[in-house]
């Protein structure tokens, strides 16, 4: 007879379970599974084995993709946009994550799918914009607005470095202009450096 497995990551907890791997990932997100107690990301064996897979299976109503997740977030903002605020990307959903506000359900790292409830209860956060702020990158146009200085000013302070990106993202600026283009993304409020 073979050893018994002493750890789990979260694949080989969902898979002891019988429930898909996003369940897991919310359950442990949400508190209805203790924290890894095996390492980081593992769990001893008494924790999986002592959890419910139905009810690690009836948590999970979703999820969803970063794209509504996205859309729903940008509906929040109200319409208009508020002023020097961009519509929420897909790809903020993915920072949003990495941030602790979102827990990552399935998907890409940097197009994650999420819990819907937990989209809904973020969109009704009154201190939403502020969020997305401080923990979504953006394009240095964007930057220069919202720190209100011009954009060679902007400039001056990248090639000064005292402001450095915190990612870049690929831009399809058409043909005439060149095609892809690669954008130096920053964080709004380069002092805190939350990104």
């Amino acid at each position: 007879m073979g050893r018994q497995r002493e750890a789990y990551d979260q694949g080989q907890a969902a898979g002891r379970l019988r429930v898909p791997v996003a369940a897991w990932r919310w359950a442990a997100g949400t508190g209805l599974v203790p924290p890894a107690d095996a390492g980081p990301g593992e769990w001893s064996r008494a924790v999986v084995e002592a959890a419910d897979p139905e009810a690690v299976r009836a948590a999970l109503r979703g999820p969803v993709g970063a794209g509504w997740a996205a859309d729903r977030l940008t509906d929040a903002l109200g319409v208009p946009l508020p002023r020097r605020r961009p519509r929420v990307t897909a790809a903020a959903v993915g920072h949003l994550v990495r941030a602790g506000l979102l827990v990552r359900l399935g998907g890409d790292i940097e197009f994650p799918e999420v819990h819907p409830d937990q989209v809904e209860t973020l969109a009704r956060r009154r201190d939403l914009p502020v969020l997305l702020g401080h923990h979504v990158p953006i394009g240095p146009d964007q930057a220069a607005v919202r720190l209100g200085i011009r954009r060679t000013d902007f400039n001056h302070l990248v090639r000064l470095g005292w402001v450095s990106p915190v990612g870049m993202a690929a831009v399809d600026s058409g043909r005439a202009y060149g095609g892809v283009v690669q954008v130096p993304l920053y964080c709004a409020f380069p002092v805190v450096s939350a990104c």
